[in-house]
């Protein structure tokens, strides 16, 4: 009974006004089709001439106090929590690219008209204190490069998404681990979620039940067809893919 009420709420929110279109996030920037290195400035630019809605993107914290963009939590072989930045410096991607410091890679996207910036605060491997000293490091960049009406924030970490939320009151934070309820993401005062999609399958009401208490919802990463159609069947507000190209024809 619980379910049909949800569905039936779900369904008269959306049918009463426009149909609300899922949005895409390019996952790492958009690399795959093209062979571009993951989170460079090349996947990100080619995500900006996709006109997706926003790009997603990964912050690690160098030993020496950087913040750098790369998916893993080595570069190259190199354990970016215990390296300094002039060391990863001495390695590039395949394309020529360093990589970018969290400034270079928001200035650049910035650029970008209309995109939005997904960052993603790694935790650090040298533990929690280290993951919680970035936080206030990012705020303090994205309010010096004027961006907060272009970032939103994610995160595995749900301690680090409390603590984005305790130093600003507004900037979107979505929570990524996919093991708190729609109540528990609505106490936290966070914006929304950003789940496995196979958790939203599995929990085939969590979308309306997230939708019914003013939380955003978005899904990784969602590469398949079939999984994709899914998420839009059921108005998710976004979905994150490597496949940035095929959602687009999914979601006209």
């Amino acid at each position: 009974m619980r379910a049909f009420l949800l569905s039936i709420f779900a369904m008269t929110v959306i049918g009463s006004s426009a149909m609300a279109q899922t949005k895409v996030i390019a996952h790492r920037g958009a690399w795959k089709k093209n062979e571009l290195p993951q989170n460079s400035i090349a996947s990100l630019q080619h995500a900006a001439e996709l006109q997706v809605w926003g790009s997603e993107f990964d912050v690690h914290l160098t030993k020496d106090g950087q913040l750098v963009v790369n998916h893993d939590a080595d570069f190259y072989g190199m354990d970016i929590a215990e390296a300094t930045h002039a060391d990863l410096r001495k390695k590039t991607h395949p394309n020529g690219e360093h990589i970018p410091t969290l400034e270079e890679y928001l200035r650049f996207g910035l650029k970008q008209q209309g995109l939005k910036l997904i960052l993603e605060l790694k935790p650090n491997s040298l533990g929690k204190d280290r993951t919680l000293e970035a936080v206030p490091m990012v705020l303090a960049l994205i309010d010096q490069l004027e961006a907060a009406e272009h970032v939103e924030i994610i995160s595995f970490d749900y301690d680090a998404c409390l603590k984005f939320r305790e130093l600003n009151a507004t900037i979107p934070v979505h929570y990524l681990n996919g093991d708190k309820s729609p109540q528990e993401i609505k106490a936290a005062k966070l914006s929304g979620v950003d789940y496995h999609y196979s958790l939203f399958q599995k929990n085939p009401t969590w979308i309306a039940e997230f939708k019914a208490l003013g939380l955003k919802t978005n899904a990784w990463t969602a590469n398949k067809k079939e999984d994709m159609k899914f998420l839009i069947d059921q108005q998710i507000d976004f979905l994150t893919t490597d496949q940035p190209e095929l959602a687009l024809e999914l979601v006209k």
